[in-house]
């Protein structure tokens, strides 16, 4: 296992799990709330076989990575990926945000540049800005965090249960695109994560991104789908794809929010054309 060393609490050392495999331009897989680097199940193997160095990563807190009590704000977690990225000495990165991993891509752009990052994915991301203000009307108001903020407090696996019957929209696609088996194994794995962390991350959603999004001048592919009930289209993804001069998005018809198990074909073909590949060429045909 291979770890990166981010900081120290106390004794201890604060160190980032990660996967680095293949060869070729370099992809990072910076994952969603309260998941792991094992949630791009579904595109590792396409990405890999299209000829990508792939690389995935457990935010601090989640997944593998260590349990520090603090650093769950995006100038911290943008620092950890700047560090992987300098550790691995990686250059012409295509980076790939989903949900709360989004946050992560905005403001290491904002804080860092592109001159290590070629190419920029939003993928049911967090930006630009979720909490309603006088100059952000289009926002969700804040009582809405501190109810999720009281329930992981009151029962955070109970929540978790709820949480991922959304995320996944099981009333309607259970069975058809998503299996109970799925839908247990991310409960697992957030059920898994620190719950410190995991309830000192909610705060860190209502980060105002529309600032670092503005400074972005690279290729910028932004993928949401149209039923996400965790972040909704209106409020995020098309926002996003606003303020980033040139970007492209694509709707993913009935896509939930964790469209990349779900509507796997449909996202890996738009991320594979993105990154410069074909999926024909993976294919075979």
């Amino acid at each position: 296992m291979s770890y990166i060393t981010v900081g120290k609490e106390n004794s201890t050392n604060i160190d980032l799990y990660y996967e680095d495999h293949g060869s070729g331009k370099p992809v990072i897989l910076i994952h969603g709330w309260p998941l792991s680097g094992k949630s791009w199940e579904k595109q590792v193997p396409v990405l890999l076989d299209a000829g990508c160095r792939v690389i995935t990563y457990d935010r601090r807190g989640f997944g593998d990575s260590s349990r520090p009590t603090s650093g769950y704000n995006y100038d911290t977690l943008a620092e950890d990926l700047h560090h992987l990225v300098t550790k691995l000495d990686l250059r012409d990165i295509t980076l790939v945000g989903f949900s709360m991993g989004g946050g992560e891509v905005a403001r290491y752009l904002g804080a860092y540049g592109s001159e290590r990052v070629s190419k920029a994915v939003f993928m049911a991301a967090i930006p630009p800005f979720l909490l309603k203000t006088a100059d952000n009307p289009e926002g969700v108001d804040s009582n809405v965090f501190d109810g999720i903020k009281k329930a992981i407090v009151a029962d955070r696996p109970a929540f978790l249960s709820q949480f991922f019957a959304n995320f996944y929209n099981v009333d309607v696609l259970g069975g058809k695109r998503i299996s109970d088996q799925v839908v247990q194994l991310s409960w697992n794995i957030g059920a898994g994560a620190s719950p410190k962390g995991t309830l000192d991350c909610v705060p860190a959603w209502l980060t105002d991104f529309r600032n670092d999004l503005k400074r972005i001048s690279i290729p910028t592919l932004v993928i949401h789908g149209d039923a996400d009930r965790i972040l909704p289209l209106s409020a995020t993804g098309k926002r996003t794809s606003e303020l980033v001069k040139g970007s492209k998005l694509v709707v993913i018809k009935d896509g939930p929010h964790g469209l990349n198990w779900t509507h796997a074909e449909e996202v890996n073909r738009e991320l594979l054309a993105f990154v410069g590949q074909k999926l024909s060429a993976v294919s075979g045909k």
